[in-house]
């Protein structure tokens, strides 16, 4: 089953919930369990038996209701920035390759290989002086001011206690679509929800915006409550995966979900990686696609390429597909280490497979073994991340995904 969550509307269009309460609840979650019951209802007077198994997957808003009803989500921020086109500290669309170029130079070895996709943007000390303009370079460079917007774009919106409010881009996305404006998401999420004002202009943005925001929660569809016991009680699985080069909600925010997540339950003596998977996608943008030529395809909810209806041609098996991997785990045992993305030539099935590489199981990341072809995923391996390493030693300081269960 799919729904509509109870409006027809533009994806980016968010004037639909206008003073309507009722509407944004069922976008927040009453449509996905409306629907879902309704349809356990139809299969079960069809078929003969109980139903056996439930399995659901999304992405973006779509990967959002469905960690919901897991008990847990993010909470459901998108917080646009003050920089305007006319101010000092605007940075025109070009300059933002120049950003993810610099940034590629500096990040992207850290695999093993420099191949153009930054694999572990945590584990990068990036440099932003080195985008500073100089007698010597006045055009492919940025001001002083323009750094301070690159910075705050790439670093975690803090609130004046210092806590984390959301997370910043991961280092190596292109942020140029930001440049304009702000998402209209994050526009209409703050003037049409929060405020029902349509004459609220996102200039005035300011943090108590945020507290507001947070105060009303629209559509009732953020939960934070991390504690996901009852699902694993019940016998539910979790695959979570998100691209790493998302420029509309960044990937951190998946990282700070499973770190919550990790935190509730492993002091009640629950390991998490018996029913639950988190993997980072090197290069992908938001739930889809590469602008740097990264594998990506694994079958997951809303992923399309050309020439495939279901799964991944040639490759339908538990590694390569991430709906088989669930479906793997939860009525056989496996759990997943690591799925192999593909990347398709022109995203074309009928162009054949350009290159394809494992995305492990956080906090594993893939790395280079320095013999063979780069694009065969044999010749990558899992490894721990140096970040993680030096967490766990104490000197270092979730939206897609799928669930399963029995039943």
């Amino acid at each position: 089953m799919s729904t509509d969550t109870g409006h027809s509307s533009a994806p980016t269009d968010g004037k639909w919930g206008l003073h309507q309460p009722e509407k944004l609840i069922n976008w927040g979650h009453r449509a996905m369990h409306g629907s879902v019951t309704a349809t356990k209802q139809i299969v079960q007077s069809y078929y003969t038996g109980d139903i056996q198994f439930s399995y659901y997957a999304g992405c973006s808003t779509g990967g959002r209701p469905g960690l919901r009803a897991a008990k847990a989500s993010e909470r459901s921020n998108f917080t646009p920035t003050r920089s305007t086109a006319s101010s000092s500290h605007h940075i025109p669309p070009p300059l933002f390759r120049i950003i993810a170029d610099e940034m590629t130079r500096q990040c992207d070895a850290q695999d093993g290989l420099r191949d153009g996709i930054i694999s572990d943007p945590d584990g990068c000390s990036f440099d932003f002086n080195r985008l500073l303009c100089s007698p010597g370079n006045k055009t492919a460079c940025l001001t002083a001011a323009q750094i301070d917007t690159a910075e705050r774009l790439y670093s975690n919106y803090l609130d004046t206690k210092q806590a984390l409010v959301f997370p910043g881009i991961s280092l190596g996305t292109d942020a140029a679509a930001l440049s304009a404006q702000p998402s209209t998401l994050g526009i209409d999420f703050l003037r049409y929800w929060v405020h029902n004002d349509s004459s609220w202009d996102y200039t005035t943005f300011e943090y108590s915006d945020v507290l507001l925001s947070e105060k009303i929660n629209p559509g009732a569809a953020t939960a934070d409550d991390f504690d996901l016991s009852p699902f694993q009680n019940r016998g539910g699985k979790l695959i979570h995966y998100h691209g790493l080069a998302d420029n509309l909600i960044p990937a951190g925010s998946s990282r700070y979900f499973y770190d919550q997540v990790y935190r509730a339950l492993t002091p009640k003596g629950i390991h998490v990686s018996d029913f639950y998977r988190f993997f980072y996608v090197p290069g992908m943008e938001h739930c889809m696609g590469s602008a740097v030529a990264a594998p990506w395809y694994i079958g997951g909810g809303t992923q399309s390429v050309t020439g495939a209806s279901h799964s991944v041609p040639g490759f339908a098996d538990p590694e390569h597909d991430v709906i088989l991997a669930i479906m793997a785990w939860v009525e056989g045992g496996t759990a997943p280490d690591k799925i192999v993305a593909t990347k398709f030539r022109n995203d074309s099935v009928f162009a054949g497979v350009e290159s394809q590489r494992p995305l492990c199981a956080y906090p594993l990341q893939a790395v280079y073994l320095g013999r063979g072809g780069i694009k065969d995923a044999r010749n990558w391996e899992c490894v721990e991340a140096e970040t993680d390493r030096a967490r766990r030693s104490g000197s270092g300081n979730v939206f897609a995904g799928l669930t399963g269960e029995s039943g």
